[in-house]
């Protein structure tokens, strides 16, 4: 699949073809891989989430600066935000990887943002590379408020839930899918009082239920404004 719709989405058409897809290359795959560019994004992406969380919170001592930044940078929030840019879908893997689900293995997408964000430094220089990486967190980042950590997806959901005083979620397993070694999961979200049912996948339960919490989120946003939460 062509990476133009990837292009769009970061705000940035690479100069160097090349960095792009290496940055898009697995180890499975072939060699040279992204695994070079990743060590290089993840530090790129520290000092722009430091910045920004520095910038927008001037009196939060520094210990709570660094539990936000370790949350926003962690493989869960990396995994979240890769599979909203659809991610997956430009990755070059092996054969094995493909079969498994590796364009759904949250370390892989992770790991591959993160070397898209080292790519794009080589390509443009940091400050370009810090826009794209604040575009990517946009909607993280405008969910933090001062003193508090990164909600996930399922805890955002049931409080939205309980602050419209409506039962909470239920959560089930829809399937495995793959090998015992690499086994996605398939969750369904049900949100019985508003007939919504969800369903995410992942490298493990509680992933693939962050997901499904994710896309309910989604449908009530869209459906219901919500960001416009009600309060109790």
């Amino acid at each position: 699949m062509t990476a133009f719709r990837l292009e769009q989405a970061l705000g940035h058409t690479f100069r160097d073809r090349d960095l792009l897809q290496l940055a898009l290359t697995h180890r499975s795959f072939t060699s040279p891989h992204n695994e070079r560019l990743e060590f290089l994004g993840d530090a790129i992406l520290n000092a722009v989430i430091a910045h920004c969380l520095f910038e927008r919170f001037p009196r939060l001592p520094e210990g709570d600066l660094s539990r936000l930044r370790a949350n926003l940078v962690r493989q869960d929030s990396l995994h979240q935000l890769a599979l909203a840019l659809s991610l997956g879908d430009f990755l070059r893997l092996g054969e094995g990887e493909q079969k498994s689900g590796g364009q759904q293995r949250p370390s892989i997408l992770a790991d591959a943002l993160e070397a898209l964000f080292g790519a794009l430094w080589l390509d443009a220089g940091f400050d370009v590379a810090g826009r794209v990486i604040v575009r990517v967190y946009a909607g993280v980042l405008d969910r933090l408020t001062s003193g508090q950590g990164i909600k996930d997806a399922k805890t955002r959901l049931q409080e939205y839930l309980q602050g419209a005083r409506l039962a909470l979620p239920q959560y089930s397993l829809a399937g495995t899918e793959g090998e015992a070694h690499a086994q996605q999961f398939r969750v369904a979200c049900v949100i019985e009082s508003l007939h919504l049912r969800t369903e995410g996948r992942g490298g493990s339960r509680r992933a693939a239920e962050q997901m499904a919490a994710e896309r309910a989120l989604e449908s009530l946003e869209s459906a219901h404004d919500f960001s416009r939460q009600p309060r109790s």
